[in-house]
């Protein structure tokens, strides 16, 4: 966490990425102190690291957890293609992940809308618990290939149960290389879902 100084907020920005050697639309900032007088303008902005937004998610998703009354909590974070990936697990993962992983994915939404109003940008999040997600992905990815392969021989569009952005991502990546199947999303909210086409090329 570093402040940065100039006469705008823009200016700013450009010193930090600058200084850190990236891209400005790569700096993650808030602004502490901005005047727009007519004989004076000066505009500081704090500058943090991913780091830093890795942090306060993990210590964010503490909170909200043991607010639940739930003790013994334990959290591991990396970043793996641009996605915070934290891994939780508590005396009770069950009531945690909820039926169909829905308290899990209410979580999640949780813990990404918090640290992208903190640090004014958007972050990809992926929570898990006790392997939950590993082992979900897992049967997406099977049910994915069995539906495929039914639409290969009957010719006939299939659409899959609603299931969060991760999880069509899943679907989406095993069957691109499927001869004759081509896969769309479609719907809104929790209502999105991934058909499964049959495509002649």
């Amino acid at each position: 966490m570093k402040t940065y100084t100039a006469k705008t907020v823009e200016e700013a920005v450009k010193l930090a990425a600058e200084e850190l050697l990236i891209d400005e639309n790569d700096v993650i900032f808030t602004i502490t102190d901005e005047k727009k007088g007519l004989l004076s303008k000066k505009a500081t902005i704090v500058v943090y690291e991913l780091s830093d937004a890795i942090e306060f998610a993990e210590d964010y998703i503490k909170n909200v957890i043991e607010s639940l009354g739930i003790s013994s909590v334990t959290t591991k974070a990396s970043l793996e293609d641009d996605i915070i990936r934290i891994t939780i697990d508590t005396d009770h993962n069950p009531v945690l992940i909820g039926k169909n992983g829905v308290t899990l994915q209410a979580l999640n939404e949780i813990v990404r809308l918090a640290v992208s109003g903190k640090f004014r940008r958007r972050f990809r999040i992926l929570l898990d618990i006790g392997d939950y997600k590993n082992s979900k992905y897992a049967r997406v990815a099977s049910v994915a290939r069995r539906t495929a392969k039914e639409v290969q021989k009957t010719h006939v569009d299939v659409v899959l149960d609603p299931m969060p952005s991760d999880e069509r991502r899943i679907v989406h990546n095993v069957l691109s290389d499927f001869s004759h199947i081509a896969t769309e999303s479609s719907g809104e909210g929790r209502r999105r879902a991934v058909t499964i086409k049959y495509v002649e090329k």
